[in-house]
């Protein structure tokens, strides 16, 4: 294993052997699928048929990982807190928009299995998770579909004035109709998977005038009369995450798929945000060790002035610098990941700050390792260029940093 890494003595020797085995499929499968499909002028040549995408797929639900936030008696995988951030570190180091991917693509069945699991759901639990458990072909993908052309992170300040603002409740909208629930409704073109995914994790308004706080989480099958999908977006970075829009025109879906409605959404959407942050926050620290890894490397070999540019104290200085930087994203990413997996509710607060801060580490850390490699930095031909790029859209990306922050801190003020 190519890596610097030091501190993981401390893991047992199962969870260094799920540390090798994760590596290799990052290192063998995702970051040359990532460098193959970020080449592709056109990103419906990322999702056709015979892509290389549908390899990294294939090989992920084969290792049985895309189970793992699923329930043991559900044919779920069994992982602690640190287990699942090695897996997420190790998918983020070989490739951001694949990790993103990957991670997405159990959201509907995996929250089903939690939801409908409380109440009793077990129509939904049999209809939507145990073919999802048994797949090893990647037939079953999800996406979560919340952000819409009018809504992006709004629709997370939880706690706060405008969470509660009957202008600020989600366009896509949902209405009883005898045993169904009737969905109509746009969500944009950032809803990552959407081109691909048979099922869809889906946020909509039940009650509109009581703002976000109105909400419903449905899982509605893409199949469905009534659904339509966009084209995938052509964007700057993590070009090898499909996103795109999914469009509900009268889509009918049973009562029992419609898993949350307004008393309960609250809690659900805190649930949320402290599963998927601390996530992002593991992922992207495997991005900031990925840049630091490449831009060391090169600094050992390339010469400039008479001697390795690593024998600079500048250059030393920036690479101590970006050291100190993953090593303290790690800390926190896994320190939280591993409280919030015995914690119910989440300590929400502690997921959006590793999400904010691992996601600006693995920014600047690339950012930096740009300069180090010079023009090189900037070339399509080294992998470092396509990592500034990737670190770039988390910024944005499962909320922005700023609205996050704000959340954030209206946890803290409500909680101390």
């Amino acid at each position: 294993m190519s890596t610097y890494l030091e501190l993981d003595k401390e893991l047992t020797p199962e969870q260094g052997a799920l540390k090798n085995e994760v590596h290799r499929f990052a290192e063998e499968v995702m970051r040359p699928a990532s460098i193959e499909l970020d080449r592709l002028a056109d990103p419906e040549e990322v999702i056709k048929e015979g892509s290389v995408l549908w390899d990294v797929f294939g090989k992920f639900y084969e290792l049985g990982y895309h189970c793992q936030g699923l329930p043991e008696a559900l044919g779920g995988v069994a992982l602690s807190g640190l287990d699942r951030h090695i897996v997420a570190e190790e998918i983020g180091w070989g490739s951001a928009d694949l990790a993103i991917s990957l991670g997405v693509a159990p959201f509907p069945f995996a929250f089903a299995a939690t939801f409908a699991g409380l109440t009793g759901n077990q129509q939904a639990v049999q209809e939507i998770v145990v073919p999802f458990a048994q797949d090893k072909e990647a037939k079953y993908i999800g996406c979560w579909a919340i952000t819409e052309p009018q809504h992006g992170s709004d629709s997370l300040l939880l706690g706060t004035e405008q969470f509660l603002d009957p202008r600020v409740a989600f366009d896509v909208g949902a209405r009883p109709d005898g045993d169904d629930w009737v969905i109509n409704g746009q969500k944009s073109a950032w809803v990552s998977n959407a081109t691909i995914a048979s099922h869809a994790l889906t946020f909509v308004a039940i009650d509109p005038s009581q703002g976000m706080a109105g909400s419903g989480v449905a899982v509605i099958p893409l199949d469905l009369p009534g659904v339509s999908k966009g084209r995938p977006l052509n964007k700057l970075g993590q070009r090898a995450l499909n996103q795109g829009e999914i469009f509900f025109d009268d889509v009918r879906i049973p009562k029992h798929y419609m898993l949350v409605e307004p008393p309960i959404y609250p809690m659900v959407i805190d649930m949320v945000l402290g599963f998927a942050n601390s996530g992002m926050g593991a992922a992207f620290t495997g991005v900031a060790r990925a840049a630091f890894e490449e831009a060391l490397a090169y600094c050992k070999q390339r010469v400039q002035g008479g001697k390795p540019i690593c024998e600079h104290q500048l250059v030393q200085m920036k690479l101590f610098d970006m050291f100190i930087k993953v090593e303290s994203a790690r800390a926190l990413s896994r320190a939280v990941m591993i409280y919030n997996d015995t914690t119910l509710p989440p300590a929400t607060h502690y997921s959006i700050a590793a999400k904010v801060y691992c996601t600006n580490v693995a920014f600047e850390v690339a950012n930096e390792a740009v300069q180090l490699l010079g023009g090189m930095g900037l070339s399509k031909e080294l992998l470092v260029e396509k990592l500034f790029r990737d670190a770039r859209a988390s910024l944005i990306e499962d909320g922005t940093n700023e609205v996050l922050s704000l959340t954030g801190a209206n946890q803290l003020i409500s909680k101390y």
